[in-house]
């Protein structure tokens, strides 16, 4: 799979989350004290899901192999964490999201060092 269509069924996934997130799960979320949680899961995904369809149509440095993928992680730790959280309340989740947030600030600075060369 191409990084454009990996991009792509990351936002649709993203997209599907939130509207899953604001009608079908809402009464689960409201009673669970976690629509905040969920949400931010939302938009830390969508944001980085953008990114990364910029990042598949670019050619030169925001092209970084290395930054792609740590926001691919990115999305998967940091957003998947919360979505489980959100809905299970499982704390042990917990050290997992800031290893996601991690990865998010690895793949900038994954540019910073690739706009250098």
């Amino acid at each position: 799979m191409n990084k454009l269509t990996l991009s792509c069924l990351i936002a649709v996934a993203g997209i599907g989350l939130g509207a899953f997130g604001a009608h079908g799960l809402k009464d689960q979320l409201l009673a669970n004290g976690t629509t905040e949680v969920w949400n931010k899961a939302v938009l830390y995904h969508l944001i980085h899901a953008v990114v990364l369809f910029v990042a598949a149509n670019s050619s030169g440095t925001l092209n970084s192999k290395w930054a792609f993928r740590l926001w691919s992680v990115g999305i998967l730790l940091f957003s998947g964490s919360l979505y489980i959280l959100a809905l299970s309340k499982w704390s042990l989740l917990g050290p997992i999201t800031p290893l996601g947030g991690l990865a998010f600030i690895a793949g900038w600075i994954c540019l910073i060092f690739e706009n250098k060369k």
